[in-house]
């Protein structure tokens, strides 16, 4: 059976809403009309003869038959993608587009001061960034690539490290520690008003310290519980409590005075930052590029590895 250019067309559509689950966001993805795309599927229904897609007013899921047509179409396509961007390296300028998922921090830290360089010398690489603390599949979400500390990267993705290990300290306002006094040992915390932080998977985090080979883990008290670092930082600038992150967070209210780190000695090293992404797919040009550009410049220091 030859297959034509219209047959082509609705595969791609097909594969969108297969791993969008959701012809609304497969539109968005395609540039397209819900409607046109229900259309195309219609159509291509009606030439297979088969049905491929359930729709109720809920959901999106596939048949059996379109689970089969997905399974068998899915390398294909995905290596036609990766001919597509190995092309790139030929052109005299890279082009392309790259989506990645990262937490606000990266986004600060890393991504902020990298971006106007990358978007200079390549205009016409095009750069889709999220910024969210929430843990997602970033391959279920159609990403290329996400951006996590260390220690959080999925164990079945290929990681490589942005910046060198980060030291998370405790800090506070000169007003909060005026009232309230200065702890002397990490245990000392459960005395303290504390902005909790809670991770993107929804717990809220026990502070980790560490000094001359002793660990001590603190569930902070508090009041205030924080998602991200912006809130975070406004509150602990404003005598709220004490606060937890790492020295580049903290750097420039330290510089300022407006917090001060407390049990510095305790200041407890971890996994910086690393880039990660799928072992099934070729790493887009654009994404080869970011992540050579992060590391030339280097906004962390420490020249990862």
């Amino acid at each position: 059976m030859d297959i034509s250019r219209i047959d082509i067309a609705d595969f791609v559509y097909f594969m969108s809403i297969a791993r969008w689950g959701s012809f609304r966001r497969a539109a968005a993805e395609l540039d397209v009309t819900p409607s046109a795309l229900s259309h195309a599927i219609r159509s291509l229904e009606e030439r297979l003869g088969v049905r491929l897609i359930n729709r109720t007013t809920r959901s999106v899921t596939l048949t059996a038959a379109g689970e089969e047509l997905r399974a068998s179409i899915d390398a294909p396509f995905h290596e036609i993608a990766e001919a597509r961007e190995r092309l790139n390296r030929y052109r005299d300028a890279p082009a392309g587009r790259v989506r990645i998922n990262m937490p606000e921090d990266a986004f600060t830290l890393l991504i902020e001061p990298v971006m106007p360089i990358f978007a200079d010398r390549y205009p016409d690489v095009e750069v889709d960034v999220s910024v969210t603390n929430r843990l997602i599949d970033v391959v279920d979400e159609g990403f290329d690539a996400g951006i996590r500390y260390g220690g959080t990267v999925p164990e079945d993705m290929i990681a490589q490290r942005l910046s060198p290990d980060l030291v998370w300290f405790a800090a506070a306002s000169p007003d909060y520690l005026e009232r309230n006094g200065i702890p002397e040992h990490p245990a000392d915390l459960r005395r303290h008003k504390c902005i909790r932080i809670r991770l993107g998977n929804d717990k809220v985090y026990d502070w980790e310290f560490g000094s001359y080979g002793q660990e001590f883990s603190v569930t902070t008290p508090g009041q205030m519980t924080v998602d991200n670092t912006r809130a975070m930082l406004s509150f602990g600038v404003s005598g709220l409590g004490i606060i937890y992150a790492t020295r580049p967070v903290l750097a420039p209210y330290l510089g300022s005075g407006q917090l001060q780190l407390i049990l510095e000695d305790w200041g407890s090293p971890d996994d910086g930052f690393h880039i990660y992404y799928s072992s099934r797919r070729q790493v887009p040009n654009g994404l080869r590029l970011l992540i050579e550009t992060i590391r030339e410049v280097d906004p962390l220091g420490g020249k990862a590895g």
